[in-house]
């Protein structure tokens, strides 16, 4: 592997770039039709896709044991996941992509706190600071519109 692919950074601002233009191509999707139906149209679409991805790529043979651990947690990972995207979804149907996505991204503040408070990491006092303009940004930008 690359030194390039196993970049957590990249991966990081490729999974930005594809969020966004999701929320882009999510608005204009979900007008005229119920918001639900548009997370379960999204839903079966990213299930299929990433099932021919693994499949292609040899990675469902053979995947070896999974703890009951990682299956709690996956589990419960995808019901957060099933949620937030039909809150986002159903955000997207009601308000501007410019007003909704920036609320959305303030999960950014919250997986800190989270982080801080169940997997006991620490931020730095430039990450606190980063921490605290993303939450500023995303409350003026609501308030602006």
């Amino acid at each position: 592997m690359s030194p390039l692919s196993s970049s957590w950074q990249l991966w990081a601002l490729l999974s930005a770039l594809f969020a966004a233009l999701t929320a882009i191509f999510a608005k204009v999707g979900v007008e005229g039709i119920n918001s639900d139906l548009a997370t379960l149209i999204r839903t079966t679409i990213v299930l299929v896709t990433l099932a021919m991805i693994l499949f292609a790529t040899g990675q469902l043979t053979s995947p070896g044991p999974i703890s009951p651990r990682s299956w709690l947690f996956l589990t419960l990972s995808a019901l957060g996941t099933g949620a937030s995207w039909l809150c986002y979804f159903r955000a997207l149907k009601l308000g501007p992509a410019t007003l909704v996505a920036p609320i959305d991204k303030l999960s950014v503040v919250l997986v800190a706190l989270f982080g801080v408070v169940f997997l006991g990491e620490r931020p730095s006092l430039q990450g606190w600071i980063g921490i605290a303009l993303i939450a500023a940004g995303a409350v003026l930008i609501a308030i602006k519109g």
